[in-house]
């Protein structure tokens, strides 16, 4: 499991235990373990949410689960995308205005 900017270090990986929907993973991690109890505790959500709505099987709640997280992961990288591209632009349009400004007062 890598750490990510969020739960990582650049310690040496430590074994975590962790239990996730009645299943005892063992990891070897940077990452701490509240961070990975933290992350664990959301797919459980994610699933419980799906089982609520009336799936029942597990498999298929899980992957409903994956594709949804993925999809949030997708649209969370798009915004991203955009909101870099509009600082770029009034970046661009700032260094114009003062390029601008620069070349009428000398």
């Amino acid at each position: 499991m890598s750490a990510s900017a969020e739960g990582g270090g650049a310690g040496p990986a430590a074994r975590v235990e962790l239990r996730l929907l009645g299943q005892t993973l063992a990891l070897r991690t940077q990452a701490p373990p509240d961070y990975l109890r933290s992350l664990a505790a959301y797919i459980e959500e994610r699933v419980g949410t799906i089982h609520r709505s009336g799936v029942r099987d597990a498999t298929t709640a899980l992957l409903l689960a994956a594709l949804d997280i993925a999809d949030e992961l997708f649209r969370a990288r798009e915004d991203h995308a955009r909101g870099e591209q509009d600082v770029r632009a009034r970046i661009d349009s700032l260094v114009a205005l003062l390029e601008s400004a620069s070349r009428d007062t000398t």
